[in-house]
């Protein structure tokens, strides 16, 4: 049997995707990057704003072709689609024989014998429970890098956000089974590892009783083969001073922060439900750049919620201007049924929203730029993602860029490096968000 297998959406989704596949191959199933060739398609789906339900939407009616025109006998959808419209998906497209919620993730094994068995149904668990897979992971990111999920759910209930309701409240993971995981991913050849949840920095408060998310990573350092530990979705109210100090004494910890701050007026940080003022957001920011000099910000902005003005919105250009986040991303709002953000008034229109996400990402292109322009001269580690094809060129990231949301580096070298490795390269230029260089020494310690 051949399984055919389909990640929409985040990092975090994908980690459940790479339990699955584990499971699978561990009961004996094959895959196949051919759908058409394809036993089982297993579809693990998106809804956290308008574009990734459409996406996972075109999905399912794609592979459900396959049912019909190809050698598929089973379709299962997961994730949070599947959570989010679990019966109407059902319902609504009769290809798809199973329906996996996203706390269910743990039962595609089931899954698919029973659908291969002609059954149709749901499968779900309530949200408080965190499944527990004993399978290895099957790491798709190329494996010299790959996410740890520190966490389930989150308990923050932003105005614009449907999480909570598709993921439950915040579940941390038990330190012992991340660094069990931790040491078996490092163990595959792992050399960066990526720490995600919907927030990071509460991780343990609701298994330990305090923030501990700085124990963690000092146990996580002590692993063997791990030489980059990155941490992602920091609520800036939640940095803490522990974290701080533990990430200016481990070496392996990249001084880099994902801060998404959504927006910087108090009227629409107060309407989105966010626990921060923009004097606040101010005194994290400098704290950190104070605390670790070389630290690496990024951000998520959303440009157009409900109620906001242009004044509101020229505020949050000034504020971008006077902060020079190092990364930066813009979504437009997206009005998400079942969240308090969609029926609130003066809701913009999507010509405003596209203008001010292009106006914030056009004064972000200027600031990144220059940044860029500021590393030349300047010698770096990078670790090596890849070549460009029938080129004397290697794709390689700083400890600033997070893989697939951050720029690359571009190291011309007749040297052969391999994926994984780490470089000293010295930076020659700079095209916009990306770095160009060249080796200063093929290995670094």
């Amino acid at each position: 049997m051949k399984i055919f297998f389909v990640s929409l959406g985040c990092d975090k989704n994908l980690v459940d995707s790479e339990e699955m596949l584990g499971l699978l191959a561990k009961k004996g199933y094959s895959f196949t990057d051919d759908e058409t060739e394809a036993d089982v398609i297993v579809i693990n789906t998106c809804c956290f704003i308008n574009d990734a339900k459409e996406e996972s939407v075109q999905t399912i009616l794609e592979m459900a072709e396959y049912k019909k025109t190809g050698s598929c006998k089973a379709l299962i959808v997961t994730g949070c689609m599947a959570q989010r419209y679990k019966q109407e998906i059902l319902d609504e497209v009769e290809e798809v024989d199973m329906v996996l919620g996203t706390t269910a993730y743990d039962e595609i094994v089931r899954a698919v014998e029973e659908a291969l068995d002609g059954n149709r149904a749901v499968r779900e668990q309530d949200l408080t429970y965190l499944p527990q897979t004993d399978a290895g992971r099957i790491v798709t990111t190329g494996g010299h890098y790959a996410y740890l999920k520190i966490a389930e759910g989150c308990n923050k209930c932003c105005t614009y956000c449907i999480i909570p309701k598709l993921r439950g409240r915040y579940r941390s993971v038990p330190m012992e089974r991340l660094i069990e995981q931790a040491e078996e991913l490092a163990g595959q050849g792992v050399k960066e590892l990526i720490l995600v949840a919907q927030e990071t920095t509460v991780y343990g408060v609701d298994l330990y009783g305090k923030k501990s998310l700085h124990l963690l990573l000092e146990s996580l350092c002590r692993i063997s083969g791990l030489r980059w530990i990155r941490i992602l979705y920091c609520y800036p109210e939640e940095i803490y001073d522990e974290l701080i100090d533990t990430m200016k004494k481990e070496p392996k910890i990249c001084h880099y922060l994902d801060l998404p701050i959504q927006h910087a007026s108090d009227a629409v940080l107060k309407r989105m439900g966010r626990r921060t003022t923009k004097a606040d957001l101010i005194a994290i920011v400098q704290k950190l750049r104070q605390e670790i000099p070389d630290i690496m910000l990024r951000t998520t902005l959303i440009a157009g919620f409900p109620g906001e003005t242009q004044q509101q919105h020229e505020e949050l250009m000034d504020f971008i201007d006077e902060m020079e986040f190092d990364r930066l991303g813009v979504f437009t709002y997206s009005q998400e049924e079942d969240t308090p953000a969609a029926s609130m008034p003066d809701q913009i229109d999507e010509e405003t929203k596209l203008n001010w996400q292009e106006e914030l990402m056009e004064l972000q292109q200027e600031i990144a730029f220059d940044r860029a322009q500021d590393m030349i001269g300047r010698t770096v580690i990078a670790m090596v993602e890849g070549k460009v094809a029938d080129e004397n060129v290697y794709v390689a990231r700083t400890y600033g860029d997070a893989p697939n949301v951050d720029g690359l580096l571009f190291i011309h070298t007749g040297d052969t490096l391999m994926s994984g490795d780490f470089v000293k390269a010295r930076i020659t230029g700079a095209a916009e968000y990306d770095l160009i260089g060249e080796i200063a020494d093929e290995f670094a310690e």
